[in-house]
């Protein structure tokens, strides 16, 4: 594991998915609050798989961005 990348993600606890994500099943990412080194991001339907961890301030401004309608398709 280096500081960006978890090789398996399915070891930490905690993961949470935005309440907009709904329950259909369907494409979600969830996060992990709290981790030392940044915000870590994995594929719903993949817990086992990798998680990237991106730096807490790149993170934030992602969100806001999306928040604000800046990324919006």
């Amino acid at each position: 594991m280096n500081d960006h990348t978890i090789a398996d993600a399915s070891t930490l606890h905690g993961w949470r998915r935005s309440k907009y994500s709904g329950n259909e099943g369907g494409s979600c990412i969830e996060v992990l609050d709290g981790y030392p080194t940044g915000v870590p991001v994995r594929d719903s339907k993949a817990p086992q798989g990798p998680a990237l961890v991106f730096p807490s301030a790149g993170w934030a401004s992602f969100v806001a961005g999306v928040k604000n309608g800046y990324l919006s398709t």
